[in-house]
């Protein structure tokens, strides 16, 4: 019996890296996707198809991350949330490569149900928060809580939203990740909103050959965590600058720094004007 369970423990395990690792590498720029609203408050779902288009022709931008601060997600209703996790996963049906869903909430149950449901509908991963009231206060309450969370969308990869200039949460992201697969086997990254760099390099040269994702958060320092290795970036100016980003990606790529940084600045002062 013991035998056969252990089987049927690693083809589980096996079927869950199959399915993922069947997915187009999530690299490059991710959207952080406003919430549009009609003019008396409600969800106006009725432009995500548009939002969609816009995105992928006119930024050059084919991942969205749903539902996260961009998005005010934390001050919709459970249903608002669905509703949008919905529209953005049907809409980008063949013309976006990733839809992350953030599901995060103060409320466990909650956040359990939001990860449930963005697997039922097809979400290319999630992405949760860390509880910012009660907070947890070392790794292993943190990861305790991400496991909860992760185990209700267990063929999907789950990456962690770490923003602690909002939530307070600290716990050292190069520790968070040591030993996080074992406990955590959807586990694929972090969408990394801090300005600590030197963290994010430590994390970047010790977890690379483990294929962490490190998705950079700060817009305004996105060449920076190219230049420590970065591949990706979530972000909310990724909508409306996402063609001068993509265009400092292959600046850097070509190895040609100083058009690379001539697009950051170039950023960084349109930022200012915004």
């Amino acid at each position: 019996m013991l035998s056969t369970k252990g089987s049927v423990s690693r083809e589980v395990t096996r079927l869950r890296s199959s399915a993922m690792a069947s997915q187009k590498k999530l690299q490059g720029l991710v959207a952080a996707t406003v919430t549009p609203l009609t003019s008396d408050g409600k969800i106006n779902l009725s432009v995500i198809g548009q939002y969609v288009d816009y995105l992928v022709d006119k930024q050059g931008v084919k991942n969205v991350f749903v539902n996260g601060t961009t998005g005010e997600g934390l001050a919709l209703s459970s249903q608002e949330r669905k509703q949008l996790a919905e529209e953005w996963v049907n809409q980008g049906k063949k013309k976006l490569e990733h839809v992350i869903i953030h599901v995060g909430a103060l409320s466990l149950p909650e956040s359990k149900e939001l990860a449930r449901h963005a697997a039922e509908i097809g979400a290319s991963g999630i992405s949760a928060i860390a509880p910012f009231f009660f907070k947890p206060t070392n790794k292993g309450a943190l990861v305790a809580f991400l496991r909860e969370v992760a185990s209700e969308a267990p063929h999907i990869p789950f990456y962690y939203y770490h923003i602690p200039p909002l939530t307070g949460v600290k716990i050292c992201i190069e520790d968070l990740l040591d030993g996080i697969k074992k406990q955590i086997p959807t586990f694929q990254g972090v969408k990394y909103s801090d300005t600590d760099l030197l963290d994010f390099a430590q994390c970047m040269d010790k977890y690379n050959k483990e294929q962490f994702l490190l998705l950079y958060g700060v817009d305004e320092q996105l060449l920076s965590a190219l230049a420590v290795g970065a591949t990706g970036a979530v972000g909310s100016t990724y909508n409306y600058l996402g063609q001068a980003n993509n265009m400092m990606f292959q600046a850097y790529a070509n190895q040609d720094f100083a058009l690379a940084r001539k697009y950051q600045v170039s950023v960084l002062h349109k930022l200012k004007r915004s």
